[in-house]
């Protein structure tokens, strides 16, 4: 496994990224396509308004060169390789669909709920069915013990209801600039480690490709952000994360790396079920729950940071317990 071949493939990712990123956001300020800011969201957020967006259309492609060269320099598995891309592919388009609406019809709703969720479900149960013919393991590990439970068939609706349910959590989570650009570096660089020990090279390059295409990204969606990912990244990071935690067999792991994500989505599940129980009172000031601390009186930058702080507490937790 050579170091400078796992550097390279993130650096081929940044590079790409870096040099069309610009292009990109300069033909969407032309045509004035820019993000619409929901109605009910922050008001500190209608300066963002008109912001393009779609901007993971540059990396999403950066991250698939990248890792096709990283991996077949390194002769690692072919079959996952190609079920990460897939999949990263696939909840790509679905964001770029439901972005494409947005930016189209000029609002901040693209596809309706029911349609997203049929698109994320299709990927999942495709994930599975390549995820079966390639012959993987259909165990799920119990945390803390040696213990491996086979379960076949449940195991397929275990998968599914993972890459729905953190492709969505991303999706949440995406909500201030350079928030997930951050997070999903901890988060892909702590899988990047353990598939490493695992020596694992078709996670591991992915994971370097995408962390290289993020930090690309990350420095065009800094704040105050020229480009937002939207959906086309937010559900593909994701959809990405969660297979990589099944294809490592480290899933439960995924609820610490990515502790935030899930943080962010009960905060809204509470907030909603709370809502319609109490018939209108609230527990948070706003959700996603980095709303709450804004209204709050937190600026931004200080939310992202502390935000930042705990995904990779959290993300370096979970690499011990899983290396030591």
């Amino acid at each position: 496994m050579s170091t400078k071949f796992i550097i390279g493939t993130a650096f081929i990712a940044f590079i790409v990224t870096v040099m069309a990123l610009p292009i990109y956001i300069q033909a969407m300020r032309q045509r004035k396509v820019g993000q619409e800011q929901r109605e009910e969201g922050p008001q500190s957020h209608k300066a963002k308004t008109g912001t393009p967006t779609m901007g993971a259309i540059i990396f999403v492609p950066a991250v698939f060169i990248a890792t096709l060269i990283g991996t077949g320099i390194s002769r690692g598995s072919v079959s996952t390789m190609w079920l990460l891309l897939l999949t990263f592919l696939g909840y790509a388009f679905i964001g770029f669909w439901d972005d494409f609406v947005k930016v189209r019809e000029k609002r901040n709703l693209g596809l309706t709920a029911k349609q997203k969720l049929m698109g994320q479900l299709l990927i999942g149960v495709l994930f599975y069915v390549v995820y079966l013919i390639n012959g993987y393991s259909e165990s799920l590990n119990v945390p803390f013990t040696e213990i491996t439970i086979q379960l076949p068939y449940i195991y397929g609706l275990f998968i599914i209801f993972w890459l729905v349910g953190f492709s969505n959590a991303t999706n949440l989570t995406d909500g201030l600039d350079g928030l997930l650009a951050g997070l999903a570096t901890f988060s892909f660089a702590a899988f990047g480690i353990i598939a490493y020990v695992q020596h694992n090279l078709a996670v591991l390059y992915f994971c370097m490709a995408v962390i290289g295409g993020l930090i690309g990204f990350f420095l065009f969606n800094r704040n105050p952000a020229k480009v937002f990912m939207g959906d086309t990244g937010s559900l593909a990071l994701g959809g990405a994360m969660a297979a990589v935690s099944i294809l490592l067999k480290v899933e439960w792991l995924m609820l610490l790396i990515g502790f935030v994500y899930v943080a962010e989505t009960l905060s809204v599940m509470m907030q909603v079920t709370y809502f319609k129980l109490t018939h209108g009172k609230r527990i948070f000031r706003m959700t996603p729950i980095h709303h709450h601390f804004e209204l709050g009186g937190w600026s931004e930058n200080k939310t992202v940071v502390v935000f930042w702080c705990v995904g990779l507490l959290c993300s370096v937790a979970a690499v011990l317990m899983e290396v030591l």
